[in-house]
């Protein structure tokens, strides 16, 4: 998997994993299929932009460790860097350390950039890649409700957990979790390597504007574009 799948994959898991975090020892019974649909609905509608530090962290389970197509590069990795989303389906994200990578959302066109290869991988923003978790902060509302199943473990808190309808993408589930102001806090992805992300957000400013430029991207001259 190269670091699109890494990056673009990179924020799930189920709610089990998030038991430390979020939950308490008082019992709350999990919302039904519609309402956990309908809250978290009502959550995204209420981001129309977003821009946030991330700090993203992959490792391997028991699952990984036996996958032989795996290296230990691919099972323990961390990066850090910054996010702007704005709806509808543009995102910038920003990977600025150990190494560094740009992925930009223009709305139509998906381009990701590492300037060490001085490569440009470009992609149509279709159905495939539209159903990643870095465009689900991003994404139509309604589109996202087709791909995905969608829980809420405990009503009462703004964590949700969602299941890809389509078995053959990267990610098993994925975790999103809400806190002041309906920033989201986190992201936890369980892929089907058998790895697990937790993409961490800090310094998240909702509904801040942001700079039509932003999802602009023009290859620096002499790189070498790949068309997906």
């Amino acid at each position: 998997m190269n670091m699109l799948g890494k990056t673009l994959s990179a924020m799930a898991i189920g709610a089990a994993s998030l038991t430390p975090l979020m939950v308490t020892s008082t019992y709350a019974a999990p919302a039904t299929e519609q309402v956990a649909t309908q809250n978290l609905v009502k959550q995204l509608s209420g981001i129309q932009s977003l821009t946030a530090n991330f700090e993203q962290t992959t490792k391997a389970t028991s699952k990984a460790k036996n996958n032989k197509a795996l290296t230990a590069q691919h099972m323990n990795q961390s990066f850090k860097g910054v996010m702007h989303v704005q709806r509808p389906g543009k995102f910038h994200w920003q990977i600025n350390s150990p190494v560094k990578q740009t992925i930009v959302s223009t709305g139509r066109t998906v381009w990701i950039y590492d300037p060490d290869l001085q490569q440009a991988v470009r992609q149509n923003l279709d159905e495939q890649v539209a159903n990643t978790p870095a465009l689900l902060l991003s994404g139509n509302t309604a589109q996202i409700q087709q791909a995905y199943r969608i829980s809420q473990p405990d009503k009462t808190k703004t964590y949700y957990t969602l299941y890809p309808k389509n078995k053959e993408g990267a990610f098993q589930s994925l975790t999103i979790s809400f806190g002041a102001k309906n920033a989201p806090t986190l992201m936890i992805l369980e892929d089907s390597l058998g790895q697990t992300t937790h993409v961490r957000f800090s310094n998240t400013k909702v509904n801040a504007k942001i700079p039509a430029s932003t999802f602009n991207f023009t290859p620096p001259k002499g790189t070498d574009i790949i068309d997906q």
